[in-house]
């Protein structure tokens, strides 16, 4: 991550535009004696940095060190602004493509009764065609609790009745005073 340090004797939470770190180490500021080069019409091979350094200004070109852990660390030549151009927009493309996957939480009662049970499983079927995973739990207030058997019951119905378009994550688990069950949406052949 880069770093932003304060500028001026007044450190009132302005910062200094210029004085972020580059994300790479580029021309002078790479350090290693031989470096394994990588650019269009160059063959990949190791270069003593000075012609490394050279062959870059030839280009018009920048030395970028775009893996410093490798013996000897690998460097592209390359328009640094354009590099980190694409860069950022490869990182925006596979935080577009990342699913995200929203978690729906619907709520019994040890004793919830017919007509409920189905109002809350018609929410549930909906939630999951949409692709959300469903978190279904049953909520033992009081004495309640001793019915943990018809909780379970409840839930493994709930599960049953889903079966066709959800597949049950984790079987119903019982922290504290809430018996849970998760189920996600069936993956489409």
């Amino acid at each position: 991550m880069a770093e932003l340090k304060p500028f001026g004797n007044n450190n009132r939470g302005r910062f200094d535009r210029n004085a972020v770190k580059d994300l790479h180490k580029v021309n002078e500021r790479i350090f290693a004696k031989e470096v394994r080069v990588i650019a269009d019409d160059v063959e990949p091979e190791v270069y003593p940095i000075a012609k490394a350094l050279e062959m870059a200004r030839e280009l018009g070109l920048d030395l970028v060190e775009i893996s410093p852990n490798a013996v000897p660390p690998v460097c592209k030549i390359v328009d640094y602004k354009k590099f980190l151009y694409d860069q950022k927009k490869k990182q925006k493309e596979i935080k577009a493509k990342a699913q995200k996957v929203e978690v729906k939480e619907i709520r019994f009662g040890p004793n919830t009764d017919e007509h409920d049970f189905d109002f809350k499983v018609k929410h549930a079927q909906k939630f999951i065609k949409e692709g959300s995973k469903v978190k279904a739990f049953v909520f033992f207030k009081g004495r309640s609790i001793v019915f943990k058997d018809r909780g379970e019951i409840l839930l493994l119905r709930m599960a049953q009745a889903l079966e066709e378009i959800a597949v049950v994550e984790s079987m119903p688990k019982l922290e504290g005073k809430k018996m849970f069950m998760f189920l996600t949406p069936k993956k489409k052949k």
